[in-house]
């Protein structure tokens, strides 16, 4: 697949029209969870009962990584479907505003 990107000036960049009021949409991005959710934690549930100890959310790695086994020298991103689409996900919605 082949993507092209155009760069633009602050000055060439539309308006962008949100469908909720400020207040709205603060509300709802402070809902979106980045640490403790349910796929990280099925995830470290299942490393801990097989034996693995691991270090959480560690700030001095590159990409701040969802779990760290620092035995192995291993780190695990447990990237969700609504950030990170992959390919046969019944879950991921293209945004209709911003696509």
């Amino acid at each position: 697949m082949l993507q092209t990107f155009y760069y633009l000036s602050a000055t060439q960049i539309p308006a962008m029209t949100d469908v909720h009021e400020p207040e709205v949409r603060s509300y709802n991005m402070s809902r979106i969870r980045s640490k403790d959710t349910k796929p990280e934690m099925l995830v470290r549930k299942f490393l801990f009962k097989n034996g693995f100890r691991y270090r959480l959310h560690v700030k001095d790695l590159p990409g701040k990584p969802d779990i760290v086994l620092p035995k192995h020298k291993t780190v695990i991103f447990v990237n969700g479907c609504f950030w990170h689409y992959h390919k046969g996900c019944r879950y991921f919605v293209l945004p209709k505003i911003h696509p």
